[in-house]
């Protein structure tokens, strides 16, 4: 039998979070819209996002869109399990009062990813006696997650302490099976690791996938003159799936062979002024549905659209 997959989306191609110039006009009203009109089940969340859970309810639902997850920078490097619990209650609550099935953890803790003027070979790294002490707090952060419905997902993310495919090993050998990760086909492929060989590799600990391509010529020019990572992000580096060079085909093969059951997101942030929200979120969707139809998925319907809701054409 085939899995059946929900495919959602993020806002960072309306908004930008790490640098909010970047669509800080769009309304969200207008995010929503469109990530359904592009056809998405469900949308991830994004710094215009209501905090209450109540009202992040209502707004979804007016467009028949499901809450994914959310981003949430974590610091356990420098502060115990039960700080970091309770630092992180208010986002946790959001996730578990609205279904979300996932959290989604950045170890941010020295990280230079929002820092323009950081090129990406000054990125953090772990020692290797630091991780240990780490992998202990991080399992007991999950635990706690998984106590409210939610499982924690690491995301390995360019100019943060979990970057490598070092990194990652180190990660997966040192937590137990609640911590979960997730994969992000641009960051793997950014940081030198094949995404194909990392869905093989870990298969039963991914619960997430972020679906973003890479356009060759800018990956080039930003890793051979070390850029930062917002003017990687600024010069075009990524793109939706389909639109760069990343192997689609063999990594969604290696999880349908995992029989994954997750959502697939596509994330993938760029300049709105130059690649425009709804024209992109249409390609990325079309482009991944096919692909996970070749590699066996099913793909998930929808919720209805509320018919008193008018969709922006």
């Amino acid at each position: 039998m085939n899995s059946v997959i929900n495919i959602g989306t993020n806002p960072i191609a309306w908004s930008n979070d790490d640098l909010p110039e970047l669509g800080g006009a769009t309304p969200l009203e207008d995010c929503l819209a469109q990530a359904r009109q592009a056809g998405y089940a469900g949308i991830e969340r994004g710094h215009k996002f209501p905090n209450d859970p109540t009202s992040l309810r209502e707004t979804l639902a007016r467009h028949g869109l499901r809450f994914v997850s959310g981003w949430y920078s974590g610091r356990l490097r420098e502060h115990d399990a039960d700080a970091e619990i309770a630092a992180m209650a208010t986002h946790l609550d959001l996730l578990a009062k609205n279904d979300a099935p996932v959290l989604i953890y950045a170890e941010t803790t020295g990280c230079i990813h929002g820092d323009r003027s950081a090129p990406l070979s000054r990125g953090p790294r772990m020692a290797p006696d630091d991780w240990p002490r780490f992998c202990a707090r991080l399992n007991r952060v999950a635990a706690h997650c998984a106590e409210r419905g939610v499982a924690l997902v690491v995301h390995h993310h360019m100019g943060t302490a979990i970057e490598t495919g070092d990194n990652i090993a180190r990660l997966m050998d040192g937590t137990d099976d609640t911590v979960g990760l997730l994969l992000d086909s641009g960051h793997a492929t950014f940081a030198g690791i094949d995404p194909t060989q990392l869905a093989a590799d870990y298969a039963t600990r991914i619960r997430h996938v972020h679906c973003k391509d890479i356009r060759r010529e800018v990956f080039s020019r930003a890793r051979a003159g070390d850029w930062s990572f917002l003017d990687s992000v600024i010069a075009g580096v990524f793109t939706v799936p389909g639109d760069g060079f990343i192997d689609f085909p063999a990594m969604l093969a290696a999880l349908a062979a995992a029989d994954y059951a997750g959502w697939m997101v596509v994330e993938a942030e760029q300049d709105p002024a130059r690649a425009e929200p709804l024209h992109y979120a249409r390609m990325g969707y079309d482009n991944l549905s096919a692909m996970l139809r070749e590699a066996g998925f099913a793909i998930a319907d929808p919720l209805p659209i509320p018919p008193t809701k008018e969709i922006l054409s």
